[in-house]
């Protein structure tokens, strides 16, 4: 008589378990996924997506982050994808597209490895060392950028900006974004809240302009104060205007009208006295981080002071920023010294709302980029592409380098990395040229979406960095190869090498998955592997 074996079950009921090629296919699947979705969205000549929640809002977009970001994503492997995106937008500012699309293409090219039996690990190694060639290959290939070389930073922002609802002014608005890093960014420092994007819908999007100051949808807080205030003098004060309420609970006994009159005219004696420090310090603008009282807005705008109130936190700062003001916190204490200057204050209207403009501001370190659109849908891609190139033109000058587009770096990099394959034996050897042929997906994908053949294009572009033309690029609007630099097509470098790194880690990291353990959600019966059997859970 045969012993029956009972069968052990390790995990619950419910789970779902794939092990070995059927892990690393899931994994690869799913992340190849990801990376179509945005690819069609890449260069001058890519397409936007419609994304719609479920409360019927709509998004017009084609940066790569603001889709992947407005994405329900599940699947945990497609989750990593999307944080290289998440990672690029927040080290750089733009290249998450790229840096997707490339991780996209290194995985779809190990899955070809993995098929010819080469060990996950023997890929990962091959990757990582094919990244560092390839990091080496751009800081050999860069070139030098400083703070003061206007016309190649506007290049870099125009770049940005191409292929986005911003193209049809994007000189201006380069200039704009241009000027606005030259006047706040700091070699000890740059914080990139210095530059507050304002966006509203009316008139057309070559009406934005550089505000030297700061934009808020604030209003004075009384009609009579002045609406239009020059040469201001500007007091910041973190305090409100008001009579404060005790801590503890008290109680005021008056026994004749004579001591109610005494009490209203102490408070409002107070509140004067208040509005006269202010006075006394020579400020005619007020800016309040609270509120102030009533009987407080009729003195000052009895005073001709213009006053808001309830300004937020990061307005206040960006405002003694822009104004040299420094923050009071005791009315006491004001003085002259504490003050800021702006050329004008001013309250416009815009709509039905009303915004106070605090401009002409000596050496603004904190400035305001109004941008200005047509419709809802327009200003708020408006406003992606312009962060996308302000973003590019502060990681240009922090790190001093940049690269031409184009696909012109990812073709020096495929040939320099091949080049250092066939100095290598082993099976790492195929991984690493698996590297070179995915980078080749950025030009491959700038050609495709532009309608061209993309194995002419990438044939071209080879021949000409063969020859010596290490800027050779794609011109998607003539098909031909084109000197990307001279073109005016420049990048940061931190844009490629960050994609890179990123890309090439996530694909280490999903390549090293054999085993992928999902577990059963609770609450409700669970159908177990194989059929009927076994009890539901509770």
């Amino acid at each position: 008589m045969t012993q029956q074996i009972q069968p052990i079950f390790i995990l619950p009921e419910g789970s779902e378990r794939s092990i070995g090629r059927d892990a690393q296919r899931t994994n690869i699947a799913a992340a190849k996924a990801v990376a179509e979705t945005v690819r069609t969205t890449l260069g001058p000549k890519g397409m936007d997506k419609m994304l719609v929640n479920s409360m019927g809002d709509v998004i017009i977009t084609n940066d790569g982050y603001t889709i992947l970001d407005e994405m329900d994503i599940e699947h945990p492997s497609a989750k990593m994808i999307v944080e290289i995106a998440k990672t690029q937008q927040d080290e750089v500012g733009d290249g998450t597209t790229t840096a997707v699309v490339v991780a996209g293409e290194l995985l779809k090219n190990a899955e070809g490895l993995l098929t010819q039996d080469v060990h996950p690990t023997v890929i990962a190694r091959g990757y990582r060392m094919a990244a560092e060639k390839a990091q080496q290959i751009l800081e050999k290939i860069s070139e030098p950028i400083i703070k003061t070389d206007v016309e190649t930073l506007k290049k870099i922002a125009t770049t940005a900006m191409t292929g986005k609802a911003a193209e049809i002014a994007r000189e201006k608005l380069a200039d704009l974004a241009v000027r606005a890093v030259q006047l706040t960014y700091e070699d000890s420092g740059f914080d990139l809240e210095d530059i507050k994007l304002e966006k509203k819908t009316g008139f057309g999007v070559e009406d934005s302009e550089l505000v030297e100051g700061i934009v808020m949808d604030k209003e004075r807080v009384h009609e009579s104060m002045p609406r239009i205030v020059k040469n201001a003098k500007i007091a910041l004060i973190n305090k409100e205007l008001e009579i404060k309420k005790t801590e503890i609970d008290a109680n005021i006994e008056i026994k004749d009208p004579s001591q109610l009159q005494a009490f209203i005219d102490m408070e409002e004696n107070m509140l004067k006295k208040m509005t006269e420090d202010i006075s006394k310090s020579g400020a005619n603008v007020l800016f309040c981080q609270k509120g102030i009282d009533d009987i407080a807005k009729h003195y000052l705008a009895k005073a001709g002071i213009f006053a808001v109130e309830r300004v937020s936190e990061d307005n206040m700062k960006r405002l003694s920023k822009a104004t040299g003001a420094k923050i009071a916190n005791n009315l006491h204490d004001l003085s002259e010294k504490d003050l800021g200057f702006s050329g004008v204050v001013e309250e416009k209207k815009f709509g039905d709302e009303n915004y106070t403009f605090v401009s002409k501001c000596k050496n603004p370190r904190a400035v305001t980029l109004l941008v200005r659109g047509g419709t809802q849908h327009v200003v708020d891609e408006l406003e992606r592409a312009v962060s996308d190139a302000i973003g590019d033109i502060v990681c240009a000058i922090s790190v001093g380098k940049a690269v031409a587009g184009a696909g012109a770096s990812e073709i020096e990099m495929t040939i320099g990395i091949r080049k250092f394959a066939n100095s290598l034996s082993g099976r790492e050897q195929l991984a690493v040229n698996a590297f070179a042929d995915a980078l080749e997906i950025i030009p491959r994908t700038l050609a495709e979406n532009a309608g061209l053949d993309p194995i002419d294009v990438i044939t071209e572009l080879k021949s000409a960095h063969d020859k010596g033309q290490k800027w050779a690029g794609i011109n998607v609007f003539t098909g031909k190869v084109m000197d990307a630099w001279k073109a005016g097509v420049i990048e940061p470098t931190k844009i490629k090498t960050q994609a890179i790194k990123s890309a090439s880690e996530v694909t280490e990291l999903i390549l090293r998955i054999d085993d992928i353990i999902s577990s059963s959600k609770r609450g409700g019966p669970q159908m177990p592997p194989g059929g009927m059997g076994g009890m539901p859970e509770y």
